[in-house]
């Protein structure tokens, strides 16, 4: 049996609208990436609606469905993981336990890691916040502003905090780290700011901010998939940023132009890339 290379995607699920999964496999398969979704909870719509309905899923449910691709061989053709909202310490701590025996079978398994905690407060149980401040070790990082303050320690009000903070994770470990949905006031354009680490180089790059009645969910978990599946293609982390950017900008307009709650996931066409277009990516 022969499979092509393979993503394992571990994030939540929904029914309805774009979040965890449902905002990252289309994306990486429009991009040429075989994708193996593993879903950790799966749910009607995401919890921003105040109400769902659906189920959280075991760590021995996760476990079997690796069992499962292990026993077909398609772990053999793993390139990358991919994780992101978990929910409970024994689902971060089977993920890890997951990267690790994936990694003992090949070092070169990129394994990206989407701390999702919160956006301006912490909406995860403490066991898994205090998982992530204990055990945050992967390739790539992509926490939002509040995550990166909150793991790290450090209030970010300049972009030497955000050297500080990437000096932080470089530290432990981590080679590329990214921090999205930054206010830089010390920058003059207006707009939120992504900022990116790669162990030699720090660039900014700006995305355009567009005043939502209600901002949709999911443009983390996106962002998470773009940047891991143009690295992957690239294997550039200063392009893989400018591209996820170029992609994210194009789904919140045409969210917005829509008047839609949830983002605009398959309005992009993620295999076609204007070189030209693309955003610049300052160094600082």
């Amino acid at each position: 049996m022969s499979f092509k290379m393979s993503i394992i995607s571990i994030q939540s699920h929904v029914a309805y609208g774009y979040v965890g999964n449902k905002a990252a496999v289309y994306p990486l398969q429009s991009m040429g990436h075989e994708v193996l979704p593993i879903n950790t909870v799966q749910f009607s719509n995401h919890t921003g609606y105040k109400k769902w309905q659906g189920e959280i899923f075991t760590r021995d449910h996760i476990r079997n469905i690796i069992r499962g691709i292990e026993d077909i061989g398609a772990d053999k053709d793993c390139q990358a993981i991919l994780s992101g909202y978990m929910g409970s310490h024994e689902i971060c701590s089977e993920v890890f336990e997951i990267v690790k025996k994936f990694k003992s079978k090949n070092e070169n398994i990129l394994y990206l890691c989407d701390p999702v905690i919160g956006n301006t407060s912490c909406y995860v149980k403490p066991e898994v916040l205090e998982f992530f401040k204990a055990n945050l070790q992967a390739d790539i990082i992509t926490p939002n502003e509040f995550e990166a303050e909150i793991l790290s320690g450090i209030k970010i009000k300049t972009t030497k905090d955000l050297k500080d903070i990437a000096e932080y994770f470089h530290d432990r470990g981590v080679k590329i780290v990214v921090i999205t949905g930054l206010n830089l006031k010390e920058l003059s354009e207006s707009g939120l700011y992504i900022f990116m680490s790669d162990q030699v180089h720090t660039f900014v790059t700006r995305t355009v901010e567009y005043n939502f009645n209600t901002p949709p969910s999911g443009t983390g978990d996106l962002f998470s998939a773009l940047f891991l599946g143009n690295y992957l293609s690239t294997k550039s982390a200063v392009q893989s940023l400018k591209r996820s950017v170029y992609f994210i900008d194009q789904v919140i307009k045409n969210t917005f132009t829509a008047k839609s709650r949830e983002l605009k996931i398959i309005s992009a066409n993620y295999a076609c890339i204007d070189e030209t277009a693309l955003p610049d990516a300052i160094e600082v």
